[in-house]
């Protein structure tokens, strides 16, 4: 058969097949036609400072998200004003607490929720509850045992002993170790990286973006501190960079990142009550940026205060209003209120840069 024939044959065979093919059918025969509707956006409030400053409302919902920056930054305020949102809507905050600063007296003066359980023969208090889950390094000694403490808490879910939206809230991702380098006593960051990639970019992080869709009962987030670390320029004409602890597989599956403070240090300016030479820092100022946004693409750079209470305006007449609002607190510190506000120069001290990941 000449060429030509055979191709116009084919061709009106594939017509046939095409016209008479039903591709409902197909997708019913193949179990292809689930429901592959996403849930309309929903988002866990942060202050109005934050919203203001990043015009972001706060944490998108069925998301992974990262908090990342150097030490004092404000990661943990953003991360606590997250609970306290959560508890408001009836969301379930699960602090998983791994780097072992955490306090509840700062969480409470955030407005967290606590139960405070007392001993009723001593009157001390004994114990915290309330409308949160917590876990930290005492059940907690490595990267899979985090993963499989989510993963735990996210069947029980579904079969129905946990009747709650998850707000995952992991402090914080280079904290704790894997298996291999707790066995092998030596805290290997290829190990750790790889525990990372292989218990969470290829189990946990799609657990939780999968609830985004409305085939799920529920929708949970995953919110992560992120320790950082600076490498060292790769040129004499480059730039230091600001990378992440534990790898890059969380990096990958977050949609929305926010760094606090600067590349090669802090960048933080402490806000200051001083009277009589005594003093009290209430407030410092830093600089944030959302660095990713696969939500609605926003992404802007901005300074916020930080205070022991959530993030204010960096303006004069928000610092005002707080100092006033809290003055009697500080009075038995300063004897007095009449203190002056003092507010010291950045900090601009460069923080060690590395060629490599410091183990």
């Amino acid at each position: 058969m000449p060429k030509e024939k055979k191709s116009s044959l084919n061709a009106a065979v594939s017509k046939e097949l095409k016209a008479n093919f039903d591709l409902s059918k197909f997708k019913e025969k193949k179990m292809l036609n689930t429901n592959i509707k996403f849930k309309d956006q929903q988002w866990i409030p942060l202050s109005k400072a934050f919203q203001d400053v990043t015009s972001i409302p706060g944490i998108p919902q069925g998301h992974i998200v990262l908090l990342r920056g150097h030490s004092d930054t404000g990661k943990t305020t953003a991360l606590i004003e997250a609970a306290v949102s959560a508890q408001k809507r009836r969301i379930l905050p699960v602090f998983i607490i791994t780097e072992m600063k955490w306090s509840w007296d700062h969480a409470k003066m955030m407005g967290l929720e606590i139960d405070e359980i007392v001993d009723e023969k001593t009157g001390e208090v004994v114990n915290y509850g309330g409308h949160f889950l917590y876990v930290d390094r005492e059940t907690l000694n490595s990267i899979e045992d985090v993963s499989s403490f989510i993963l735990d808490l996210l069947d029980e879910q579904k079969k129905g002993s946990l009747p709650y939206d998850l707000l995952f809230l992991w402090d914080s991702i280079g904290s704790i170790p894997c298996d291999m380098s707790l066995k092998s006593n030596k805290n290997n960051n290829e190990w750790n990286a790889g525990a990372m990639s292989t218990q969470f970019g290829n189990n946990v992080n799609q657990r939780i973006t999968l609830s985004r869709k409305e085939s799920s009962p529920y929708t949970n987030t995953l919110v992560c501190i992120n320790k950082v670390w600076t490498a060292k320029a790769e040129s004499p004409m480059g730039r230091p960079k600001l990378m992440n602890k534990g790898g890059y597989a969380m990096w990958f599956d977050s949609t929305f990142v926010v760094t606090f403070g600067n590349v090669m240090n802090a960048g933080t300016s402490k806000i200051k009550a001083i009277k009589d030479g005594k003093q009290v820092e209430f407030a410092k100022r830093t600089n944030l940026q959302i660095d990713k946004n696969h939500i609605n693409g926003v992404t802007t750079r901005g300074k916020i205060v930080m205070t022991p209470h959530g993030f204010i305006h960096d303006d004069d007449k928000d610092i005002k209003k707080y100092k006033n609002d809290h003055a009697e607190a500080w009075r038995a510190i300063l004897g007095g209120v009449d203190f002056d506000i003092v507010e010291e120069d950045q900090e601009v001290q460069d923080i060690s840069h590395f060629a490599r990941e410091p183990e």
